[in-house]
């Protein structure tokens, strides 16, 4: 059959990138325990066409790779390093570049705080891999919502409540164990709360080029934990109390926040540079507060 991809281009030059976008497919990818995990995934997927005379590249060539390779899975760092090379090869010397854009969101399964149950947590991911003469590139990007409370506003209710407090026993004796306690434990007892609200760290780790297995699971826990305040999911009483007590031991404005979760990104082994964005989405404001931090691993 004829095949006018082959014919002279119109107007010959080399073009950057030529491909599809949103490709659908049911991507096989790790749960972070070793277990596999069909999610709903898109695709980018493009080469460059370096041939100026050639009037376009082998599309389909490119589509079947992706269902031949990624249905299959699992994802792993060596397998986007074969396909992109197998797209290059597939375009039959005109190409030198493969780009490959993957976007889904993962599940991960959350234990809660204090109360002997579990939820499942979903997690937006994308990964951009890219291969040329120059050598592969994979780039890791995930979001973690977390909640963070402000240090200010902490301030300013501590001292409403003692000033609440210096009213309530302004007589000469001093108040009895008991009666603090009682106060503390009334409506009295809270003169303020803190504003605290939703927020999110949008992250960018470019793997180094000896890791294979994604470490999702790896940096979205030790982000979590190095934040305090990561979005629950099962929540009785007693897991509602800790995450206040987690937010008064947390309290933080985005520049902390963003200071957190470099100290993690920058010792990571399997990190080679890092980009992080955190978004503080106000209660108190009409406008966000936002930190951007980005550097050079050293784990």
């Amino acid at each position: 059959m004829p095949d006018v991809a082959y014919d002279r281009a119109a107007a010959a030059r080399p073009l950057d990138w030529v491909g599809m976008r949103r490709v659908a497919l049911p991507l096989c990818v790790s749960d972070g325990d070793g277990r596999p995990q069909r999610v709903p995934a898109w695709a980018d997927i493009g080469v460059d066409l370096a041939s100026a005379e050639t009037r376009g590249i082998h599309m389909s060539r490119l589509y079947l790779l992706l269902q031949e390779r990624l249905v299959a899975g699992p994802l792993t760092a060596s397998l986007l390093r074969t396909l992109l090379r197998d797209c290059i090869d597939s375009q039959s010397g005109l190409a030198t570049t493969a780009h490959l854009g993957l976007r889904w969101e993962q599940l991960l399964e959350r234990r809660a705080l204090a109360s002997d149950n579990a939820g499942w947590k979903s997690y937006p991911v994308a990964i951009d891999a890219s291969l040329s003469p120059a050598g592969a590139e994979i780039v890791l990007a995930f979001g973690v919502e977390y909640s963070s409370t402000c240090p200010a506003s902490a301030a300013l209710s501590r001292r409403a409540n003692a000033e609440r407090f210096e009213t309530d026993f302004a007589g000469d004796d001093a108040p009895s164990k008991v009666d603090v306690r009682e106060w503390l434990s009334s409506g009295r007892g809270l003169a303020a709360t803190p504003h605290a609200q939703r927020s999110r760290a949008d992250v960018r780790v470019t793997l180094r080029d000896d890791v294979d297995a994604l470490p999702l699971l790896e940096l979205v826990d030790a982000i979590e934990a190095a934040l305090g305040t990561p979005v629950q999911t099962a929540v009785k009483r007693e897991d509602e109390q800790a995450f206040a007590r987690a937010n008064a031991d947390n309290l933080m404005f985005c520049e902390d926040a963003a200071r957190r979760v470099a100290a993690v990104l920058s010792t990571s082994p399997r990190v080679a540079r890092f980009d992080a964005t955190v978004s503080h989405f106000e209660s108190l404001h009409a406008h966000d507060a936002v930190a951007r931090v980005a550097g050079t691993a050293t784990g």
